[in-house]
Order: C-alpha cells, then sequence, then structure tokens
C-alpha cells in the first residue's frame, strides 16, 4: 500500500511503499475512499503536547512509533475479511470507528473502546487513512453510512462523535439554555450542527477569528463572542443574559480554559475538549462551594458513532463545510492546517473514491 507518512517529526510527510495487512480473525481490510485531516494529526506530526509549566508529553513515550500514516476520520471500501469476520462483503463503503483498544478488556467489551488502558487507534498507533489501505479490527468497528455524503461521514468518526460525546455530557438542558462552545473551527461547526440536531436553541460561540465567528453564525449560533479581549468571561455572560451552565471548550488552552472556568454559574459544568495546552490553576475552594465540574472528555465510543450516523441518515444533522483535496496533498493539507487556513474540514479524497 501507499502512505503519506510522517517519518520525523515536523518534517513533511514522506510518500512510502508498505505492506499491505493481510486481515486475521475479525479484521477487515478496507480499501480507503475519504479521510479527514483533523487538528489531532498537527501534534501527532509535532510528537508532543504542551502540558504547561514548561512541561512537555512526548508522544514516543506513549508508544508511538515511526514512520506512521495519520489519520483517523476514515471511510473506506471494504476489500478483505479475516476468516472470522462477518457482517460485511467486500465492496461496502464503511465508515471507520477509530478508537479501537484491545478488544478484550471490560472497556472494549461494553462497547468504551475510547476507554481502553492500551489503545491501538487507527491513524495513531497504527496506519491510518494518510494510506490507501487500513485495517478494522472487528465488524462491530464499522458503520455503514447510507446515503451520508462519504466527504462528510469521514468527519463523523472524530470530529463528529468527539462533540457528540461531549454534549452528552451537559445534556439534558432545557433547548434555551445556553450551552458556550469555545472554538468555532471543524469542532465548533460540527458541535453547532449536532446541537441544532438536538434540538437546542441557545448556542454562544467563543473564537478569536472574526472569519470563523461569522461561519459559526451562519451554522446557527445564536450568538458569537470575540475571544481575544481582555475580559472574556464578562463578554460569555453577557452573550448568555446570566453565567452559563454549561460550556465546551474545543479549543482547551491556558487561557481559554481559564476564561471558562471564570464564566461558570454555581453547579455548572466545564466540558474539556481541545488539546491545544498550557495548564489550568483553579481556586479550590470554589470547586466545593459554587459545586462545579471540569471533566475532560476523549472522542466517542462505537455506539455514538451509531447515533451520530442516525441524526444524519434522518435529516436532522446539517452537514459541516468540507473541502477535498487529492490523498497525494495530505502534506499540504496538514499545513494548511497547521496555519490556520481551514474554516470547516478538510478531507482528503483518495484515487479509488
Amino acid at each position: 500500500m501507499r502512505a503519506w507518512a510522517v517519518v520525523e517529526n515536523e518534517a513533511p510527510l514522506q510518500e512510502l511503499d508498505l505492506p499491505t495487512p493481510e486481515p486475521q480473525g475479525t479484521e477487515i481490510l478496507l480499501e480507503t475512499t475519504y479521510c479527514g485531516v483533523c487538528h489531532s494529526d498537527i501534534h501527532i506530526w509535532e510528537g508532543r503536547y504542551d502540558l504547561g509549566g514548561g512541561k512537555v508529553m512526548n508522544l514516543k513515550d506513549r508508544g508511538l512509533t515511526l514512520p506512521v500514516a495519520m489519520g483517523h476520520e476514515v471511510v473506506g471500501r471494504v476489500v478483505k475479511l479475516g476468516p472470522e469476520a462477518t457482517g460485511v462483503k467486500p465492496g461496502d463503503i464503511r465508515i471507520v470507528f477509530p478508537w479501537v483498544g484491545c478488544g478484550n478488556c471490560a472497556a472494549c467489551s461494553s462497547e468504551q473502546d475510547n476507554m481502553c488502558l492500551t489503545p491501538r487507534s487507527i491513524g495513531i498507533y497504527q496506519h491510518g487513512g494518510y494510506a490507501t489501505h487500513v485495517l478494522a479490527p472487528h465488524p462491530r468497528h464499522l458503520v455503514d453510512p447510507g446515503t451520508i455524503d462519504p466527504a462528510v461521514a469521514a468527519t463523523y468518526a472524530c470530529s463528529g462523535i468527539t462533540v457528540y460525546s461531549a454534549i452528552n455530557k451537559v445534556l439534558p438542558l432545557p433547548p434555551d439554555e445556553p450551552i458556550v462552545l469555545v472554538g468555532a473551527g471543524g469542532l465548533g461547526l460540527q458541535a453547532i450542527s449536532v446541537l441544532r440536531a438536538l434540538g437546542h436553541r441557545a448556542i454562544v460561540v467563543v473564537d478569536i477569528s472574526a472569519e470563523k465567528r461569522a461561519a459559526a453564525e451562519q451554522a446557527g449560533a445564536s450568538r458569537t463572542v470575540d475571544g481575544s479581549g481582555p475580559a472574556v468571561h464578562r463578554a460569555i455572560i453577557e452573550a448568555c443574559g446570566a453565567q452559563p451552565v454549561a460550556i465546551i471548550d474545543l479549543v482547551n488552552g491556558t487561557a481559554t480554559a481559564r476564561f471558562a472556568f471564570d464564566s461558570l454559574r454555581k453547579g455548572g459544568k466545564l466540558i474539556q475538549v481541545g488539546l491545544f495546552g498550557g495548564e489550568l490553576s483553579l481556586p479550590l475552594p470554589l470547586m466545593p462551594i459554587r459545586a462545579l465540574t471540569v471533566q475532560g472528555s476523549y472522542v466517542g465510543n462505537p455506539r455514538e458513532l451509531r447515533e451520530l450516523v442516525a441524526l444524519a441518515q434522518d435529516g436532522r444533522l446539517a452537514p459541516v463545510p468540507v473541502q477535498t483535496v487529492p490523498q497525494s496533498q495530505a502534506n499540504e493539507a496538514l499545513m494548511r492546517l497547521r496555519d490556520g487556513k481551514v474554516t470547516g474540514r478538510l478531507v482528503l479524497k483518495a484515487e479509488t473514491a
């Protein structure tokens, strides 16, 4: 198979010829047709996360080895089944759930694969959709997109279920109770779409980019806030009409986490999703006095992917703006995303799509 892979951190992706996997047991080999370019790919390409205070997490210490073909938002065509795989056949088009684990632990057995302590995530710990072929470990990790545009369907495997899972952590709320989204990039636009599909009306979006705030308004945000001001938490409270009870931080850097925390009302929840980096220093007495919750939310599980796809198939989930680029231009697409030149989502399109 061909792959556009990270061979050296922060160096251009290289086109490689790699052995095409042979499916064993319940595994399924798919030919990549579409693959989203996700902001998480930037961190994998860099090889590190900023933990704040001068501390850095090196991804090699977490088991990531190079070369690796990134890409965890994959739609592909079934090519070959392992001898124990059932439920699909060659030629079927499927979304690939990428956040796979060991397959044997309690988390994996209860469809909480993303909580497995020994992750084998596609596009991170094994080759993903920046390659011409992808190996799924089990038929339950494949979801039929039906009539959904496959370029849009690819984004549901990460950005879609990531925001869906985060939103599930603050709902149920009355539809006119403001939910604040920090960040109006691909995740933010996807979150607006999911909230509207679930019947939520009060959606306040914070971003430093006027262009992205305009895109959020076009997507259905009820209010937007400039995230670059000196007192963003006051602007958020004003836009909500009161301190909000729910904030989902899709950026999750030092500055955004702080103004999000400072905005919360008593009993409020801050759901942290993004991986921008940094640290958050909390006034500990306020946590119990105000009964606040600060909770991380890591991608989503196979059940949530199926539920999200069902929303889209029912016509309730508006598609996010997607630009397709040839798979062979993966490096150029990644650099566009790194430089903040993408509104919506970039999706690689394979020659065989």
